[in-house]
């Protein structure tokens, strides 16, 4: 028996790839038992999928910029940005942005097209989490009231849909979502400056000089939380970011008051109420005791710095859990499209995001790991769609290859089934078996018969046609590889072949190669050598 196994894993996700429909009911009493079985109406709508997948799975891996992005690429690629740390969000949004530029600049990109995917995509997520963070700060600054009146409305465009764009076209939206969030977000974070300003209200607030110096040092603040904003300020180790005020030591108390407004204008604009008034406090007893004792005047602004810098930790890890929230609110509340498989629900963990945007409370550390539990396992069942869509998609092409005919059925207790019988098979009823079952592909090849004696010409001509077999698994690992899979096909036997009954305990589609209309267009050939995609940060995560 020629047999075979690979364990597929995505190593770059091609951008073009659309939802399957659910696999048609099985009805054992309309099984074949010998031949192919003709489901053209009953089948129709995965017969036309399978000869689609032929007819595009190419040109997808070779001119992927050129492609609208699929609906199962683009949630999966979601479903990937929720998973990374937001340094590599923004990391992504940089290269996406640098890609444009070499673009326009006609300079040679590095990326392959699937990278670029990436990159747009999770510059798409990252700017949508942002979005419908700031949204929420915005409403849940409304209801709240208090000066300085009411908050900005932000000016913002629709979210970003990238599904059914174009990598060009999105690119554009990218920009130019990224200039109206950034102008919305120094709008918002004025406002909330304005805010915290007035409930602090500070005793030296009728000193000009105190006021001059306060506004100067909030409008310094202003400007680095617009800087720390941008992409490229976010995927900067925290060690790398620009610091906040000095501590240089004030001689006299003119300084001390200089000094004070300096800190307490450098407090985030988001900074919580109840901290950046212990840093207040601080500061009044500076400047109370600048005059009579020095010494302790800087001690209480070595302690309003402490508070500063520990409301502003606060603030950007209150920040970040928000988009991140966000972000995994936008994946999980996602629906795939009409007819497709549906995805494991998680009502739960929604409501759970949904109070902590719409109330800012942050998520205990019990509800955090629940809502990543969904999360997780969400991915792992698109991964696992996409996965059968892709083996799927190389059967068929090397059925076009080799001028077979291609089967794809699902039948109880297995993920995939795919049968393949390459040219000249047919005649001696021999032909390909894959099975994908818990994320494992096994290859076999296969005769039509019962288990038996075998004469000694059949057994000559299994062999014949295990020795075919074993030529053709590079090629199903070539196709597989353009495709994003890294299958790794370990042989595990080299003579004889299984008895079996073809389209056994699956829908078998026949002559679907011929329904896509071969002379359509002229294809090109799958690339040897298809460039692979980096794994980016750790965790496994790609």
């Amino acid at each position: 028996m020629s047999s075979a196994f690979g364990i597929p894993t995505i190593q770059m996700i091609a951008p073009a790839v659309q939802f399957p429909p659910p696999p048609p009911p099985l009805d054992p009493q309309a099984l074949p038992h010998t031949g192919m079985l003709h489901l053209h109406d009953t089948a129709g709508h995965a017969s036309a999928h399978l000869a689609d997948a032929a007819g595009h799975a190419v040109h997808q891996a070779a001119d992927a910029a050129l492609q609208a992005l699929g609906s199962l690429s683009g949630v999966l690629l979601v479903g990937r940005a929720a998973l990374i740390g937001t340094r590599l969000l923004a990391a992504a949004a940089v290269r996406a942005a640098e890609e444009q530029r070499c673009l326009q600049l006609q300079q040679q990109l590095a990326a392959t097209a699937a990278e670029q995917w990436e990159a747009a995509a999770f510059a798409a997520a990252r700017i949508n989490a942002r979005r419908q963070a700031l949204l929420a700060r915005a409403a849940r600054a409304t209801a709240r009231g208090g000066p300085p009146g009411p908050p900005p409305h932000p000016d913002l465009p629709p979210p970003l849909a990238p599904v059914g764009e174009q990598l060009g076209a999105l690119r554009r939206q990218l920009a130019r979502a990224e200039e109206a969030l950034g102008r919305a977000e120094e709008q918002q974070a004025a406002w909330e400056q304005q805010r915290l300003t007035a409930l602090l209200r500070p005793h030296e607030e009728r000193d000009d000089d105190w006021q001059r110096a306060l506004r100067e040092s909030r409008k310094r603040a202003l400007e680095r939380f617009s800087a720390e904003r941008t992409a490229g300020a976010e995927a900067q180790p925290a060690s790398s970011r620009p610091a906040g005020p000095g501590a240089a030591a004030p001689r006299d108390p003119e300084e001390v008051r200089r000094c004070g407004a300096d800190i307490l204008g450098g407090l985030d604009p988001y900074a919580a109420p109840e901290t950046a008034e212990l840093a207040a406090q601080a500061v009044r007893k500076a400047v109370d005791r600048a005059a009579a004792d020095p010494r302790r005047a800087r001690i209480h602004l070595t302690e309003a710095r402490k508070f500063v810098r520990d409301a502003n930790q606060e603030a950007r890890e209150t920040r970040e859990a928000q988009e991140r929230a966000a972000l995994h609110y936008d994946f999980l509340a996602y629906e795939t499209p009409e007819g497709a498989e549906d995805l494991p629900a998680a009502p739960e963990a929604l409501a759970l995001l949904r109070r902590t945007l719409d109330d800012g409370r942050p998520l205990t550390r019990a509800e955090l790991d629940l809502v990543e539990t969904h999360v997780t396992a969400r991915h792992q069942a698109l991964e696992a769609i996409y996965v059968r869509q892709q083996c799927t998609e190389a059967v068929a092409m090397l059925a076009e290859r080799y001028g077979g005919r291609a089967g794809a059925g699902r039948p109880e207790g297995q993920e995939i089934r795919l049968d393949l019988t390459p040219e000249g098979w047919e005649k001696s009823g021999h032909w390909l078996r894959s099975t994908l079952v818990e994320g494992r592909l096994r290859v076999a090849t296969m005769y039509r018969g019962a288990p038996g004696q075998r004469t000694p010409e059949q057994r000559a001509l299994d062999d014949k046609r295990c020795a075919e077999a074993r030529e053709l698994f590079p090629q199903i690992e070539e196709i597989t590889g353009a495709l994003g899979l890294d299958l790794g096909i370990r042989i595990e036997q080299t003579e004889g072949a299984l008895p079996g009954v073809l389209g056994e305990d699956a829908v078998l589609l026949d002559d679907v190669l011929e329904e896509a209309g071969r002379a359509a267009e002229p294809r090109r050939d799958v690339p040897r050598h298809a460039p692979r995609h980096r794994t980016a940060g750790g965790g496994g995560h790609r």
